[in-house]
C-alpha cells in the first residue's frame, strides 16, 4: 500500500507541473502584461510609462520563461513563470491584483463553499440513492417507466432554470427565504437552505438514472439468483447484495467529487451572492486577476488527484479482493 502511495504521489508531480505551465501559457496567450497592466489601471490612453511602472511593481516586467539577461539559476528563477507560478509548490499563492493576501482569501471564503456543497453532495447522494433503489425495485412496471421519464425530463432542464425558478417562487413569491446573500452564525441557514435545495433536486435526474443503471446491471448477475434460490426477499437482496457490490462504481464517481466541494460551485455562489470560492474565482475571471485563477486552478487540480487516491483506497474497504503492491 506505501509503495502504490508512493508511486501515485510521483505520478501526480509532473501532471501538476503540466497543468501549472499550460495554465500560465495560455493565460499570457490571452492577456500580456501589457494587457493586464491596462485593464488594472482602468483608463483608454494610459501611457507607456504607467504601464511600465503597473508591471515594475507587481513584477510583470521580467521575462515568462527564460531570462536570457541573467546568469546562473537566475536564468529560470528571474522570471514571471518562477515568481507567479512556481511557489505554489511551496504553498506560497502570493497576493491578487488588488493587493489581498490569496491564501488568507482561500481559507475566509472555503467556509461558505462547504456549508452548500456538504450538504447538497450529502443529501443528494441519500436522495438519488434511495430514488434508484426504489426505481431498481419496482422495475418493468409503470411507476419505473414514469420515474425514468421524471429523469430524463430533469436532466434535460437547465440548472440555470432551476436557480431562477427558485428565487421567484420561493423568495419573491413565498418569501421564505432570502433571494441572495450570506449570514454569519446560526443565521446562515435561511441563506443556504434555497441554494441545498436547488443543487439536490437539479441532481437528481442524472444521478439517478447512473445509480438504477448500475442496479440493474448487477441485479441481474449470478449471485442475486443464488440469493433468491436461498429464499431472501426481494428488499434483502437488494440492500445486503445488490447495493453491497455496487459499490465500487459509485465510490468511483462520489469519491472524486469530495475534493471539489472546496472549490465551490460557480454557478450557485454568483446567483446568490455567496462569498465563497466559486464566486471569488468568477469575480477573478472578470478582472482578469491572473494571479487568483492560477492558485485556483492549481488547488483544483490539486484536490482532484487527491480524489483520485482516495477514490482508489476506497475500493479495498468495499472490495477485500482489491489490493494494491
Amino acid at each position: 500500500m506505501l509503495a502504490y502511495l508512493v508511486r501515485r504521489l510521483l505520478y501526480a508531480l509532473p501532471i501538476l507541473i503540466g497543468v501549472n505551465v499550460i495554465t500560465f501559457a495560455l493565460f499570457f496567450v490571452v492577456n500580456t502584461p501589457d494587457d493586464m497592466a491596462r485593464m488594472q489601471l482602468g483608463v483608454k490612453r494610459v501611457t507607456p510609462e504607467a504601464i511600465d511602472k503597473w508591471k515594475a511593481q507587481r513584477g510583470y516586467d521580467k521575462p515568462l520563461f527564460i531570462n536570457d539577461a541573467a546568469s546562473g539559476s537566475a536564468v529560470f528563477t528571474d522570471t514571471i513563470f518562477f515568481s507567479k507560478s512556481a511557489r505554489m509548490f511551496a504553498g506560497d499563492f502570493g497576493r491578487a491584483e488588488d493587493g489581498r493576501d490569496i491564501a488568507r482569501e482561500i481559507t475566509s471564503r472555503m467556509g461558505p463553499s462547504l456549508a452548500i456543497a456538504l450538504p447538497t453532495f450529502v443529501l443528494g447522494l441519500l436522495v438519488t440513492v434511495s430514488f434508484a433503489l426504489m426505481l431498481t425495485f419496482f422495475r418493468a412496471s409503470y411507476l419505473d417507466f414514469w420515474g425514468v421519464v421524471l429523469c430524463v425530463a430533469m436532466m434535460s432542464i437547465s440548472g440555470l432554470f432551476y436557480i431562477i425558478g427558485g428565487q421567484f417562487l420561493i423568495s419573491k413569491l413565498w418569501k421564505l427565504v432570502p433571494i441572495s446573500g450570506y449570514g454569519s452564525g446560526l443565521d446562515a441557514w435561511k441563506f443556504v437552505i434555497l441554494p441545498v435545495l436547488i443543487g439536490v433536486i437539479s441532481g437528481i435526474g442524472s444521478s439517478t438514472r447512473w445509480y438504477r443503471t448500475i442496479f440493474l446491471e448487477e441485479i441481474s448477475r449470478d449471485y442475486v439468483r443464488t440469493a433468491r434460490a436461498k429464499g431472501l426477499s426481494e428488499l434483502v437482496v437488494l440492500f445486503r447484495h445488490v447495493l453491497r457490490n455496487a459499490m465500487i462504481p459509485i465510490l468511483t464517481g462520489v469519491v472524486v467529487v469530495i475534493p471539489l466541494l472546496f472549490m465551490g460551485s460557480l454557478l450557485t455562489e454568483s446567483f446568490f451572492g455567496i462569498p465563497g470560492l466559486g464566486s471569488y474565482t468568477i469575480d477573478a475571471i472578470n478582472a482578469q486577476d491572473f494571479a487568483v485563477v492560477r492558485a485556483m486552478v492549481f488547488i483544483g487540480s490539486v484536490l482532484y488527484i487527491v480524489g483520485l487516491i482516495l477514490t482508489d483506497l476506497s475500493y479495498t474497504f468495499v472490495d477485500p479482493r482489491i489490493r494494491f503492491n
